[in-house]
């Protein structure tokens, strides 16, 4: 059996022969790596008894990449890609909805401190840990964490001075 190193030298002026016998020009590269895997499979699969490798090859490539090509052409069908400038065109709705989430959670932080703020905002709209967080305003752990018990305590507090006054 020959070496698919060996094989690939071969073959490869039919792969870009068969791509270029398809018309295709878009995702070249990608095709290119298709018909590389085809001869691959081609070499797993062939029979000596029942032709010549190279005719084999040949239709074994083709195939595949004729397959490719219309799952390609499927799903450009399917999927539309807009262009780039189309994205800044966009309205970001996260961001204001993140607007509207970050106004909601300052209404329960009336009574904390700046930094005990910083810790519900950044935990709460960022996800960040208390060593991010640190880290993020060159502050120590455990100031981060003090920040973080006297804004519980104070929330506390507050939620349930606002039950009681229900």
């Amino acid at each position: 059996m020959v070496s698919f190193k060996t094989l690939h030298k071969q073959y490869e002026p039919m792969i870009y022969k068969v791509i270029q016998s398809l018309n295709i020009y878009k995702n070249e590269e990608e095709f290119y790596q298709t018909g590389l895997i085809a001869l691959w499979e081609a070499q797993e699969r062939f029979d000596p008894k029942k032709g010549k490798f190279s005719a084999f090859a040949y239709s074994y490539i083709r195939g595949r990449l004729l397959d490719d090509l219309k799952k390609t052409h499927k799903d450009e069908e399917r999927n539309v890609h807009p262009d780039e400038e189309f994205w800044y065109l966009i309205e970001d709705e996260h961001s204001i909805s993140m607007a509207c989430e970050t106004e909601w959670l300052l209404t329960y932080c009336k009574s904390l401190t700046e930094h005990q703020r910083k810790w519900v905002l950044h935990t709460c709209m960022n996800r960040l840990t208390p060593s991010e967080i640190a880290q993020l305003e060159n502050v120590s752990l455990s100031a981060v964490k003090k920040w973080r018990k006297g804004a519980i305590e104070r929330l506390k507090r507050t939620i349930r001075r606002n039950e009681l006054m229900k």
